[in-house]
């Protein structure tokens, strides 16, 4: 299951990246991942609101997810995290079909 998880760096992690410039975050990042059984797919700096990250991972057991997010905030590295699952346009595919199955099935509100 694919992730997105966002968040911005901490002014302790900010720090620390400023005395160590040329440490890898991405390897830190895909580390984190693969032991949690994952693959890091992509990973970005952003500036919106302060120096800040975007990662997309793939798990393929989900309550991994909020294992990875917990982990980077109570390790002080990310503050204002979110985390939200992403579909692949084949599991959209199920969900609108399983959609219309279950369409006559629900009365909405004045129905």
């Amino acid at each position: 299951m694919h992730f997105c998880l966002t968040g911005q760096y901490t002014p302790r992690a900010l720090n620390s990246i400023m005395e160590n410039p040329t440490q890898n975050r991405y390897e830190a990042a895909k580390k984190l991942v693969e032991a949690a059984g994952g693959k890091l797919i992509s990973m970005y700096s952003m500036s919106a609101e302060g120096p800040s990250v975007l990662t997309i991972f793939d798990v393929p057991d989900p309550t991994m997810a909020p294992v990875i997010s917990g982990l980077v905030v109570a390790a002080g590295t990310l503050q204002n995290v979110k985390l939200t699952r992403l579909f692949t346009q084949e599991e959209i595919v199920q969900v609108r079909q399983k959609a219309a199955k279950l369409r006559g099935s629900y009365t909405p509100p004045g129905g």
